[in-house]
């Protein structure tokens, strides 16, 4: 007499049980305890079934966008952007960062979801000036909050210059509930000048707070003439020059680096009142807004030298920068 045939595991009644467990946990939201009970398992096994059934392909889960916006949602570009540099967030705007005020607006509407959903009650965020910076500010809603906003880079020049500082300063720490905390001193001075602001009891403890906040928010500019420092005359012709010669190719906080992100060694170094670059790299949740063609090599230099943890930018300089780091360009 032969025994009869056993059955294999996942055929008849088992694959039947893990189908159920599976439809109880993704169709009908069914906790594993409560999936346990109904099965007359345990609370373990209700697990393990439901493990097993997306293992053997029983369960596809499928994300479908309204159709009205499905085209504005780059959810695999953005994936691939976070893989091929290793950024922790993605997010692309569909409008076209030309510098314009609305694509700005567009920029900073996206950057101040990501800093609203990123930022903690216990947080010191601290901030480069830009217009992009501007933006997000004015995007912000009062729905987060944090300590401290922390002005980064000295705003100071020589000439009547609108840099934003004092409204962005004033509108992030208003909707984020916080205490602000401005850097009343000039971007670039002579040597001597940094050295006893650094050493100035005020400033000194501005300086300090913007070195270790944990939660920065920057923009990126470029070395040409229609970067924002040589507009507002905090760098001259001479000095562009210079940075080119250097292999500059973008500057967060008025230090320049270089297409691989490494510091530029020009003779701004000793003069910049700002965060240094390593103390960029080491914040643990930095937040680049920047885009468009005019800064797409500033864009790359900046993520390459790993002082972004988070992009917001455009579809263009998305694709742009996985084809230049896949060496397709």
């Amino acid at each position: 007499m032969t025994s009869p045939p056993r059955t294999t595991p996942d055929t008849g009644h088992d694959l039947r049980l893990l189908v159920r467990a599976a439809t109880m946990y993704h169709l009908e939201g069914l906790t594993q305890a409560e999936i346990a009970k109904r099965l007359g398992v345990s609370r373990p096994t209700a697990g393990r079934l439901v493990a097993r059934a997306r293992a053997q392909g029983l369960v596809q889960v499928t994300v479908s966008a309204p159709s009205h916006l499905s085209s504005s949602i780059h959810t695999d570009l953005e994936r691939t952007v976070e893989e091929t540099f290793g950024l922790d967030e993605v997010l692309i705007i569909d409008e076209i960062a030309d510098g314009s005020a609305s694509a700005n607006a567009a920029l900073g509407r996206a950057g101040a979801s990501v800093l609203m959903r990123r930022i903690q009650p216990t947080d010191v965020l601290g901030f480069t000036w830009g217009p992009e910076q501007v933006a997000v500010a004015d995007a912000m809603a009062a729905t987060s909050s944090c300590r401290q906003v922390v002005q980064m880079d000295g705003s100071m020049t020589s000439v009547e210059y609108h840099t934003g500082v004092d409204h962005a300063l004033a509108r992030l720490s208003d909707r984020l509930h916080a205490r602000p905390m401005r850097l009343v001193a000039p971007l670039y001075a002579d040597p001597d000048t940094v050295t006893a602001l650094q050493r100035d009891s005020i400033l000194s403890q501005s300086l300090s707070a913007a070195r270790s906040a944990n939660v920065m928010l920057f923009g990126v500019g470029s070395v040409s003439t229609s970067t924002t420092l040589f507009e507002g005359a905090f760098i001259d012709a001479i000095v562009l020059d210079e940075l080119d010669e250097l292999g500059a190719v973008g500057e967060i906080g008025g230090r320049f680096y270089d297409d691989h992100g490494r510091a530029v060694q020009s003779t701004l170094v000793d003069r910049t009142v700002s965060v240094p670059l390593e103390s960029v790299r080491a914040c643990p949740t930095s937040i680049l807004v920047s885009g468009g063609e005019h800064r797409r090599d500033s864009i790359l230099g900046a993520i390459r030298g790993g002082y972004s943890t988070i992009l917001v930018t455009d579809l263009p300089t998305a694709e742009w920068l996985v084809a230049q780091q896949k060496g397709e360009l």
